[in-house]
């Protein structure tokens, strides 16, 4: 595979960049996770305008050549150059302020990575094996705007891994510091009972993530469901009929176990067979 550094093509295996790096110092970065295939770069324009706004946010001066075209086109040359065409493949266009100052950059212009990863399936698929989640508490999150974005600030998470792999479980939900769930390790939850979807807000610190955004518009348009983007407290965990966690990469996983509470994923299934429509047609 390729390595895009700044519009140059390296051998991922061996390339190199500078330990003087904004984002290893001071996880002054942000980053997109996409996921590519049958030619195609799933949601493409939603993970643009997501990291535009992150860019904004976060005062990084965004160079006049970062168009939509031109980083698509970056992208499309790495996947071309890693003979990659043909595959399924995990995209991470990362982008970090240049070298100089502490913790007050003294510039603001930027440098990007551009990263490919093979992956096996090129559909989103439902796993039908156990997937047993726990609350993890040792750590929270803050709500608020800057835990929505997609930073290299992910300690929680990094924690919480550590912490689900030492007793056992596939996957942990954080809290913010209400203690109320905010989202998974690894991307967004929602919560089914009945006919209603109950999915964090952004306002409580979960991740602005692509695919909640798709879930999102997917349920606006089934006319058996309503969503609600409201709090939602660890109680509610064990009423629910279905919970699933959602990421670009993973697509929709759905949530076996609780503590004593076993779930159903019909729902999921039923929206991920709308979703690998939408991801082709869009």
């Amino acid at each position: 595979m390729k390595l895009n550094l700044n519009g140059k093509l390296l051998d991922a295996a061996s390339a190199e960049i500078s330990t003087n790096n904004r984002g290893l110092h001071f996880g002054d970065s942000v980053f997109e996770t996409m996921r590519y295939s049958g030619g195609k770069l799933f949601f493409w324009e939603d993970h643009y305008f997501r990291l535009m706004a992150a860019m904004r946010i976060l005062r990084m001066e965004i160079p006049m050549n970062f168009t939509m075209e031109h980083l698509e086109e970056e992208i499309n040359t790495t996947i071309t150059a890693s003979e990659a065409e043909k595959k399924t493949c995990r995209i991470r266009l990362t982008i970090w302020r240049k070298w100089g100052g502490k913790y007050g950059p003294k510039h603001r212009e930027v440098e990007f990575m551009i990263q490919l990863e093979e992956l096996d399936t090129p559909f989103y698929t439902i796993s039908e094996e156990n997937y047993e989640i726990e609350l993890f508490k040792d750590h929270y999150i803050n709500s608020g705007l800057l835990s929505t974005l997609k930073t290299n600030n992910k300690l929680v998470s990094v924690l919480g891994s550590i912490y689900a792999e030492e007793n056992d479980y596939q996957n942990c939900l954080i809290l913010n510091e209400n203690k109320m769930v905010v989202e998974a390790l690894n991307g967004n939850i929602f919560l089914v009972n009945g006919y209603k979807i109950k999915t964090p807000p952004l306002s409580d610190g979960c991740l602005k993530g692509v695919l909640r955004k798709q879930i999102i518009d997917i349920l606006g348009k089934l006319p058996d469901y309503i969503l609600e983007e409201e709090t939602v407290s660890p109680f509610e965990l064990q009423k629910a009929d279905e919970i699933f966690i959602t990421n670009v990469i993973g697509g929709i996983q759905p949530v076996t176990k609780y503590r004593k509470k076993t779930y159903d994923n019909k729902v999921a299934k039923e929206l991920l067979a709308k979703l690998n429509v939408k991801a082709r047609l869009e």
